[in-house]
């Protein structure tokens, strides 16, 4: 006992020396250096917990972080380290519970990326994808760890612990987090609201002074110094060894958009936790309701502005802003130039793969496109149509035929076992899922140039790297598209992609958010408001200075909810916040890069070249 005493209270010393202490808990104290890590011997942590994880399913860690900045969470089992990044509520003290699941084994649910790798928690939410799988049977360390830390984030880890039941994520403190503007109530910042009148002056004053840029765009948002062939709809073109648009009346275009327009995608599931909110938005049912009990604090602030009639009122405002600010793709209800989905109806799908080889497949294309493409082909708005988004099969080809066979009984199922009767092996399956892919194509494709042939074929929104030969079926498509979050995308990658298709590039998701009023920072994180407008203009003039890139969409319109969409992502990467005001640091960029952005792409001026704050270089990834 003495020697276990003596151990322990060197341990704690340690602790104390590397950046973390026992003060009422464990605070881990991470410094701003690109990695900052903490790792513990499990005993440390809490003398009771055992070594042997077998039959154990949750990881349940009492914590407080004083930053909704993302933090790793590490297992080392005999064969290293496994990591999983939770993003937590900002300055909440809480149970939060993580399915050893996670770690155990890839997952082959989801239709889309997001879907995927994004997991929800009541109290925040875990992203899976990064850190690797395997056994967790046996731990005998546990590591926290953050990437690029901002402003001295602390973790106060009050407790640590395994479990075979879910017991659920708790909050103990502070009694709510959320106030009646849907603004996070543990932080104070420059601008926040404190009431209606504040909100009431800014929306004046903004209402007051917005008018529409110089931008010499023409109707449909063509420069009107070209003119080429008008053919009454969109198109795309080389010229001079460069790709563009052209519009409806034949003028160039580029196509600059943001996702997610409206009030919709800022809903939050409160079901479970109502208690963490100070005041319920009023009649839920009409923003959206579900089997979530979703809360719209948005809607909510643009009742406020506009009154019963909000929607339309809103709607016009958003027109508005994009003229001011230069953006010429938007939706069809502001009665901009806009991209749509066609979709095939309902049906079985696996990691994104729909039921192909069934005879309603064929037949469900059929009857959607009868109804939704020939209901828009003489529309000279419509750009094109999107027909995927971030399938999550490529690249783990083999996972999804085992997830297929493991499925329910469908004739895609069938065709597969049969062709696995010849042999089971991984280029097999990733032959068919080849095939598969292919199938999907022709009948989708098909469909669309025999009932629009107006339009575009923009193709499926790729997310990460799929491998090259999906890079090369999809040369059936007019433009090839992909989202690529980066501080600007790889030019040699662009390349490679032309190089196999011979098309031109549409990014369709890109964003830099930094962690603060309760947000994540998203996918790219800067650090402060106004480096997400110098990010801005680095990653979109960078990507149009390439000859082969037309179009570049952000996302999103306004900021996730504090408390996270459905799949629990909550990220500051809004071009509005929550009480519908924008963040002049980044609509002041994105102005300042439309009135460029012809001569950039044209190659008559170099691309904005200042890094954000605290990077002295690119590192590419997708």
């Amino acid at each position: 006992m003495q020697l276990r005493s003596i151990f322990v209270s060197l341990s704690i010393l340690t602790l104390i020396f590397s950046g973390c202490s026992y003060s009422n808990g464990l605070k881990i104290k991470f410094g701003e250096k690109d990695i900052s890590e903490h790792a513990f011997s499990v005993s440390d942590l809490n003398p009771d917990l055992p070594y042997d994880w077998t039959g154990y399913r949750y990881l349940l860690l009492e914590f407080r972080a004083s930053s909704s900045q993302r933090f790793e969470v590490g297992l080392k089992n005999d064969k290293g380290w496994l990591f999983k990044r939770i993003h937590p509520f900002a300055g909440a003290h809480v149970r939060f519970v993580v399915p050893l699941d996670f770690y155990r084994a890839q997952p082959s649910r989801g239709n889309d990326m997001a879907a995927t790798w994004n997991q929800p928690r009541q109290m925040g939410f875990i992203n899976v994808e990064q850190g690797g799988f395997g056994a967790v049977d046996a731990i005998d360390s546990i590591m926290f760890r953050m990437i690029t830390p901002l402003h001295k984030p602390v973790l106060e880890l009050k407790s640590v612990n395994v479990s075979r039941r879910d017991p659920g994520d708790t909050l103990f403190a502070p009694a709510t987090l959320v106030d009646r503007f849907g603004q996070w109530k543990t932080e104070n910042w420059k601008g926040k609201v404190n009431s209606e009148d504040e909100l009431i002056a800014f929306w004046e004053n903004e209402d007051r002074n917005l008018s529409p840029g110089d931008f010499n765009y023409g109707k449909y948002g063509g420069y009107l110094n070209t003119q080429y062939e008008a053919t009454g709809f969109f198109r795309v073109e080389k010229i001079n060894d460069r790709w563009w648009f052209v519009d409806p009346e034949g003028h160039l275009f580029l196509s600059t958009g943001v996702n997610g327009i409206g009030p919709g995608s800022t809903a939050t599931p409160a079901r479970g936790r109502e208690y963490i909110f100070d005041t319920v938005p009023p009649q839920p049912g009409r923003q959206g309701a579900n089997r979530y009990r979703s809360y719209n604090f948005l809607g909510w602030n643009l009742q406020r502005r506009y009154g019963e009639d909000w929607r339309d009122k809103a709607n016009a405002m958003t027109a508005r802003r994009m003229e001011a600010w230069g953006f010429t793709t938007g939706s069809q209800m502001l009665n901009k130039p806009y991209i749509t989905y066609f979709r095939p109806p309902g049906g079985v799908e696996i990691m994104g793969i729909p039921d192909v080889w069934s005879e309603e497949f064929e037949k469900n294309v059929e009857e959607r496109s009868k109804e939704q493409l020939i209901r828009s082909k003489d529309d000279p708005l419509l750009i094109g149509w999107f027909i995927g988004n971030e399938p999550p099969w490529p690249n783990r080809e083999s996972l999804a035929v085992s997830a297929i066979l493991d499925g329910p009984n469908t004739a895609t199922q069938a065709k597969l076992r049969e062709y696995l009767k010849s042999g089971n092996n991984h280029d097999r399956r990733v032959e068919f899922c080849k095939m598969t892919f292919q199938r999907y194509l022709d009948v989708v494709t098909g469909a669309i140039r025999k009932y629009d042939p107006n339009h575009l074929i923009l193709g499926i929104r790729f997310g990460g790297t799929p491998p090259d030969y999906i890079i090369e079926m999809a040369g059936i498509f007019d433009v090839y598209s992909l989202n690529t979050y980066a501080y600007r995308p790889d030019p040699s990658y662009l390349s490679k992609v032309h190089d196999l298709t011979g098309l031109p590039i549409l990014i369709g998701e890109y964003h830099f958010g930094t962690p603060g009023r309760g947000m994540a920072a998203g996918l790219c994180q800067v650090s402060d408001q106004h480096n997400r407008g110098v990010a801005y203009r680095y990653y979109t003039e960078n990507a149009f200075a390439h000859p082969v890139v037309i179009g570049a969409h952000w996302f999103q319109w306004s900021d996730q909810a504090n408390t996270g969409r459905n799949d629990g992502e909550n990220y500051n990467i809004g071009m509005i916040d929550v009480t519908d005001r924008p963040y002049i640091e980044l609509t002041g960029a994105v102005t300042e890069m439309h009135k460029v952005l012809f001569r950039v792409h044209a190659g008559e001026s170099s691309p904005y070249d200042v890094l954000p704050e605290g990077r002295t270089r690119v590192d590419f990834k997708y």
